[in-house]
């Protein structure tokens, strides 16, 4: 399967698994970029020189492209940078902040850069300030999200009409048949995110990836949309949420409720009570943990069987 968004990072399924804090270490992003997808380094839950360490070693693990994904709200974001060029990262996803700070930059020293986005309007600006490709991601997507609550389905195709750049699909993507449903409405690479999360290589906490195999449907919930929206599980501290809103909370209060290190504290040491543990809607689907290589390939398998059936039932 060759399309624009594996000629322009050399892989050779468009298959990319999302750089997701806590989740997406050197482990992880080497076993997907050696399956024959792009493994993306989750650089948001990373010092500077943590972040070094986990590049060289995957550097170590692949002889394959891979990336790093960067929130451009990182404090250190200028040293985060800098490694990478240093480092010689061939790709970059950029998000959560202005794609015009960086783009230029990157793309001076030979790296892809691509952003996420969650409207056609950031799309639009993404492609006027000279991103290889935009990551279009619907609200059923984990982690923070963007605030329209605009679902994958209605976001890749008005994204679609409006570029002329390679488009990826993210939220919702965890299945071979939701990859065929994202490239029929326009999309030519697909970011996987939550299934991956349930992956051997995922530097999630046990618990956690045990915690995502046991989501069933709405499980999950957007929220603290005053702060920043995250999609994350149902659990004592998403109620104490809750209950701040029944109360009227404000937006500093609930910052004082979500505190330091929430996300950290769920998804990384296990915590499932008092943690934020950001996971899609998709869980639902998601029910055992597998290595990453054969989560890959079972999304591989089941995308060209359904295309397949699809064509043969056209046929007859």
């Amino acid at each position: 399967m060759q399309n624009r968004i594996c000629g322009l990072f050399g892989i050779q399924h468009p298959i990319i698994q999302a750089g997701m804090i806590w989740c997406s270490g050197w482990e992880l992003a080497s076993a997907v970029s050696n399956a024959g997808g792009l493994g993306l380094i989750g650089s948001g839950s990373m010092y500077p020189d943590v972040l070094r360490t986990h590049i060289q070693k995957c550097k170590a693990a692949t002889d394959k492209p891979f990336g790093v994904n960067v929130p451009m709200l990182y404090p250190q974001i200028e040293e985060i940078i800098q490694i990478i060029v240093e480092e010689q990262v061939p790709i970059v996803f950029t998000s959560a902040g202005n794609p015009k700070t960086w783009t230029s930059h990157l793309k001076d020293h030979g790296i892809k850069v691509v952003h996420v986005v969650s409207s056609v309007k950031f799309a639009l600006k993404a492609q006027e300030v000279g991103v290889d490709a935009v990551v279009a991601e619907g609200f059923e997507a984990g982690g923070h999200n963007g605030r329209d609550e605009t679902t994958t389905f209605c976001l890749i195709p008005m994204v679609k009409e409006a570029l002329s750049i390679p488009l990826i699909a993210a939220g919702g993507i965890a299945t071979g048949r939701q990859m065929l449903a994202a490239e029929v409405l326009g999309a030519e690479g697909f970011q996987v995110g939550s299934r991956f999360v349930a992956s051997e290589e995922s530097s999630a906490h046990l618990k956690f990836k045990q915690e995502v195999t046991k989501a069933g449907e709405g499980a999950t919930i957007l929220t603290l949309k005053e702060l920043a929206p995250v999609r994350l599980l149902k659990n004592k501290f998403y109620h104490d949420v809750a209950s701040a809103y029944a109360d009227k909370a404000s937006a500093e209060d609930l910052k004082k409720l979500l505190g330091r290190a929430r996300a950290k504290k769920g998804m990384f040491e296990g915590d499932l009570d008092e943690g934020e543990l950001e996971i899609g809607q998709v869980s639902g689907l998601i029910h055992d943990i597998l290595p990453a290589e054969v989560i890959f390939n079972n999304i591989l398998s089941e995308y060209r069987a359904v295309k397949e059936s699809l064509k043969t039932s056209r046929e007859q």
